[in-house]
């Protein structure tokens, strides 16, 4: 199971798996499997991958927890913004 949101956040930020390698400095290959959930990164690159990202590090991670409410979201310039919420049905 892969609970790192990272393929969404290199779409979202208009990123490769190649620049974030190169950005990060582990190889195209590291990024890659970590994205496919074959492996899980240790604690410094998280941090290194999320400065990269401009994202918080919790924002790297999917939910385990089941939700009440659903986040609606609006495009800006690239990038995803929150802007609501609404209850889930």
């Amino acid at each position: 199971m892969n609970i790192l949101r990272l393929k969404e956040l290199l779409y979202e930020k208009g990123i490769t798996g190649k620049e974030l390698a190169e950005k990060v400095e582990v190889t195209p290959a590291s990024i890659s499997n970590i994205v496919q959930g074959n492996s899980f990164p240790k604690p410094d690159l998280l941090i290194k991958i999320a400065d990269v990202l401009n994202v918080d590090v919790r924002e790297l991670f999917l939910s385990t927890k089941p939700t009440k409410t659903e986040t609606i979201f609006t495009l800006r310039k690239g990038a995803y913004i929150p802007i609501g919420e609404l209850k889930k049905q």
